[in-house]
């Protein structure tokens, strides 16, 4: 039953990596705009930045693990 239910939180296809990876990057926006309003200047803009960075390296990784499965 737990497999079952784990199954369901699995991404198998590129259309749900891609549906997480947008969820992500929204998520990362909302983040960095918050910054900008917490910190004003460079400071926030630099925090800002790093947000959608890091969603870019994940969503990379994200994809990577997607192709590997499916050459297996």
């Amino acid at each position: 039953m737990w497999t079952r239910f784990a199954r369901l939180f699995t991404i198998k296809t590129k259309f749900e990596a891609f549906l997480v990876i947008y969820g992500l990057g929204v998520g990362a926006v909302e983040r960095g705009m918050h910054y900008l309003q917490q910190y004003p200047g460079y400071g926030g803009w630099l925090l800002f930045a790093a947000c959608p960075i890091a969603v870019f390296m994940a969503g990379g990784r994200i994809i990577d693990s997607v192709d590997h499965a499916h050459q297996r």
